[in-house]
């Protein structure tokens, strides 16, 4: 990809290195949390604790390379975004990425790296640990900086969902629905974030020219290496579909080829139109 000099964005957080639960509490900060507690005021957001890792998050170091191209794949995704949405007659707000290790404090619990990117809506902030990239590499056979792109730009996807409101639908019809329907719908919305991401792609490389020879085969392999099918057949030896959570591997290149190809986020409506 041709981001080596790309523009950086202003909404990376770097909690690298920040403990989680290191900091020690006197008595007077536990007694306010009770009295906090009492009177029905979290006492989490008394101690400082919600969704908060203690220091100041601050911006990745200039000489990392990885964190540096992450930042750069954000900022397009914040030009491309805001372009779309302002053709809609919409107004598009950046989400934030959190950089950390190993584990953080988000607005929907403790994130752990070993669940892999994700998207938390509550606080609207995209989580990575960067040593996802070396299993996308090693474990999944997925290498290269498309791949790692993809990776970004779906979960920037769940951020559009969450801004148009579908995600909000999607846990509404959830609750009004059977386990099994419940979870094709999780399938569903993940799909179509693998449509955005292609979107993005799309229009990035269109206005900017970012995308280089064999970038294209980098993504669709990354979105085939993280189908759950594949990831199913390799922990435990077969595929059980009703207890999918992303979709098969064919769904997800499928999605996120047509979101590529035609670059139009109407045609992302996986909830209605066959795949």
């Amino acid at each position: 990809m041709r981001f080596r000099r790309g523009r950086l964005s202003e909404q990376v957080e770097d909690r690298r290195g920040q403990a989680i639960g290191g900091r020690s509490l006197g008595i007077g900060a536990i007694l306010l949390a009770l009295v906090a507690a009492y009177f029905g005021v979290d006492p989490r957001a008394v101690l400082g604790l919600l969704g908060d890792d203690g220091p100041a998050s601050t911006a990745p170091p200039a000489d990392d390379s990885r964190a540096q191209f992450v930042s750069m794949v954000l900022a397009d995704t914040e030009d491309t975004w805001h372009a779309l949405f302002l053709k809609a007659g919409l107004d598009y707000q950046d989400p934030h990425l959190v950089l950390y290790q190993g584990a953080t404090h988000t607005g929907c619990g403790l994130g752990r790296a070993a669940l892999g990117p994700f998207y938390c809506p509550l606080d609207r902030k995209v989580y990575i640990d960067l040593g996802f990239y070396d299993e996308l590499k090693s474990r999944y056979g997925a290498p290269g900086d498309f791949a790692q792109a993809y990776v970004i730009a779906h979960e920037v996807g769940h951020h559009v969902q969450n801004l148009l409101g579908i995600s909000e639908k999607v846990r509404t019809a959830q609750e009004r629905t059977d386990p099994v329907s419940a979870n094709r719908l999780s399938v569903l919305l993940e799909l179509q974030a693998d449509c955005l991401a292609g979107v993005w792609a799309h229009h990035a490389d269109r206005a900017r020219q970012v995308l280089e020879q064999g970038d294209l085969e980098e993504g669709l392999r990354a979105a085939s290496a993280l189908g759950d099918d594949r990831l199913q057949r390799q922990s435990q030896g077969y595929a059980v579909p009703e207890s999918f959570t992303h979709g098969s591997s064919a769904e997800r290149m499928r999605w996120f080829q047509r979101g590529i190809q035609g670059g139009d986020p109407n045609a992302c409506d996986t909830f209605t139109q066959a795949g």
